[in-house]
């Protein structure tokens, strides 16, 4: 894979050619005829918010648009393979005119180009925004500041949007939930001890979500966040071994994939007030 693309590069690769080389710039798709359909793996080094229109996906989403908004931070890998070509807009944005705000938008770190399923109603609402933030900047010495207000109101009702999200398809995220639970039992089951502690990543991994869509869809239906799950579970096998085997501190520490067993220690004091030994005594 080549080096990251910047808005620039990226927008030519893509086959829009523009003149501005700014730190934000606002693309419609609908005035591009010759947007390239298909790609191999591309890395980003800007976010990206767009909404696109007329992407068909089968089987369609009961109740929803045929319109989608798609977000991507630097680092993200994108790749596509389209069939057809697509409307809607584009807002690029270098990281530093945004830094400071996308770290309370959680959905802004999602890395795996997950599209935020949209119903009429959102389609139309952020369509407008997403049509103000383009004639802004086709205004002469247009406001970067404005551009800028724009994608963070965008943002702003993604949040809620994402919340529908996980409501609308909550027979589907459900089941994400259970079976979490299931594989953090079968992490720790018998005969399957782990030489590593178990991390949010391995087990979004096994519900092919990004590590942040995962947390956020955890915590929306059962209130705690997947790492609050892991220690709870750790904490409850590590008590019932300290009080039902004979095995040592230093075995159930290795056992629960602790690195170090005073990290065991630590960690368990922290969880209940008590050292293991403490525990064990009772």
């Amino acid at each position: 894979m080549n080096k990251p693309y910047n808005i620039s590069s990226f927008l030519q690769y893509i086959g829009i050619n523009t003149a501005n080389t700014g730190a934000i710039q606002v693309i419609n798709y609908d005035q591009h005829q010759n947007i390239r359909l298909q790609s191999e793996p591309v890395q980003l080094d800007f976010y990206l918010i767009a909404i696109k229109n007329n992407i068909e996906v089968d089987p369609p989403v009961e109740g929803m648009s045929s319109s989608y908004l798609f977000l991507d931070k630097p680092g993200n890998i994108m790749e596509w393979d389209l069939a057809n070509p697509f409307s809607g807009y584009g807002i690029f944005i270098d990281t530093s005119l945004v830094y400071k705000f996308v770290k309370y938008y959680s959905f802004t770190g999602y890395d795996h180009h997950e599209a935020l399923f949209l119903t009429d109603r959102e389609s139309k609402l952020l369509d407008d925004l997403f049509s103000k933030a383009y004639e802004e900047y086709h205004r002469n010495n247009f406001s970067q500041d404005v551009l800028v207000s724009y994608a963070m109101l965008i943002l702003a009702y993604t949040r809620t949007f994402y919340e529908r999200q996980f409501e609308s398809r909550s027979i589907i995220y459900n089941k994400v939930v259970a079976d979490f639970h299931r594989q953090l039992d079968q992490y720790f089951g018998t005969g399957n001890n782990s030489s590593q502690f178990p991390t949010v990543a391995h087990f979004a991994g096994k519900a092919n979500l990004s590590v942040n869509y995962f947390g956020d869809l955890i915590k929306h239906f059962t209130g705690q966040s997947p790492i609050e799950h892991i220690h709870q579970h750790i904490i409850q096998i590590a008590k019932k071994e300290l009080l039902e085997t004979k095995l040592s501190i230093n075995e159930i520490a290795y056992g629960l994939g602790f690195e170090y067993p005073t990290y065991f220690t630590r960690f368990f004091r922290q969880k209940t007030g008590f050292s293991p030994t403490s525990f064990r005594k009772q």
